[in-house]
């Protein structure tokens, strides 16, 4: 949908104020989108308006150095938030403060690569007329988000919109789980057919990605539930419904990511078992040479010695001799080596 006449175009790093994106958004009515100026003067006007069953959502880009100041004067956020921000805790969280949602969320990037440091946070204020988010880093959701309004497809009140993200959070981790799951199958392939070049180093990397996911993730459906047993007076049921719902889809991957990480640790296992064994084979290998190469090195080194009473020295057929003997005593060494592999 084209913005409307007048609106400043906005480019992806954020306008003048850090704005990447701001749309008007209620019930039956296409998104308006809005610059920094036009979501200024709406947020003024707001307790003018007669039926105030619109609201808001902006957009920031944290890194701008506006962003935040634009939020202190035009947004009338509460402290929390702004303290959150200061704080640059990146631990999941949704608490309340009175009647406003304070939400600190974890995403992957948006050129996600599989790295555990492709993990960035998502900071959120969420009242009934307005929805602030900001990020540092690219996401992934808020970007699919916003792509989905855009389109036309928002819901109807900021709990809906909140909920809308963590959907879009949720199937996003089932875009990584999958990818996680699709390089885990050829990490296995290739283990049973035998090609184990560094399988073990990516399938690290990997479940340090999973445990990273777990470890930031793993609060928000706790927290959740726990914001759900008082929620604020203006969150209607349905709103609070489609919170629970979220947080079920939300928890169902989790628990799908666990296991992977215990398919990770088993394969992990098994290379570790297989480069231990190829191992034994080379030592047991290098044991018997140097078994068999005893024999002849004692030998050489005894009638190697420069004094007198050498045997066989003078003997035409000594040389021979000592070959026999050293090839006896290497049959020997070679059955009794062989013999203990036997036995074992």
């Amino acid at each position: 949908m084209p913005p409307p006449a007048g609106a400043t175009s906005l480019h992806y790093g954020g306008d003048a104020a850090g704005l990447i994106c701001g749309y008007v958004l209620s019930e039956g009515a296409s998104p308006q989108e809005l610059d920094s100026a036009q979501a200024a003067q709406w947020l003024a006007g707001r307790h003018t308006r007669a039926a105030p069953t619109s609201f808001l959502w902006l957009h920031f880009n944290l890194s701008h150095a506006q962003a935040v100041r634009w939020m202190e004067r035009h947004a009338n956020l509460p402290e929390a938030f702004f303290d959150a921000l200061k704080d640059r805790s990146v631990s999941t969280r949704i608490e309340r403060d009175d009647d406003t949602l304070i939400a600190v969320l974890n995403d992957a990037h948006f050129d996600f690569a599989f790295e555990p440091s492709d993990i960035a946070t998502l900071w959120t204020s969420v009242a009934p007329h307005l929805m602030v988010t900001g990020r540092t880093r690219p996401l992934r959701s808020v970007d699919a988000l916003r792509t989905a309004v855009r389109t036309g497809h928002a819901p109807s009140s900021s709990v809906g919109l909140l909920a809308e993200l963590m959907r879009t959070q949720a199937s996003g981790l089932v875009d990584i789980v999958r990818g996680v799951t699709h390089r885990i199958d050829d990490v296995e392939d290739a283990l049973l057919a035998g090609r184990l070049d560094h399988k073990r180093a990516r399938l690290g990397v990997l479940r340090r990605l999973l445990v990273r996911l777990q470890r930031l993730l793993a609060p928000e459906p706790a927290a959740l539930f726990r914001l759900l047993q008082h929620p604020p007076a203006w969150m209607g049921a349905d709103d609070a419904q489609e919170l629970r719902d979220s947080t079920e889809e939300f928890s169902v991957v989790l628990r799908d990511m666990q296991g992977l990480q215990e398919r990770i640790k088993l394969l992990q296992e098994e290379i570790a078992a297989s480069v231990q064994e190829a191992n034994s084979r080379s030592l047991f290998v290098l044991t018997v040479v140097t078994v068999l190469a005893l024999p002849i090195n004692i030998l050489a080194g005894l009638f190697g010695m420069n004094v007198g009473g050498v045997p066989l020295a003078d003997e035409p057929h000594g040389f021979w001799i000592i070959v026999a003997v050293v090839v006896a005593f290497t049959a020997v060494a070679g059955w009794l080596a062989l013999r203990g592999t036997r036995d074992q």
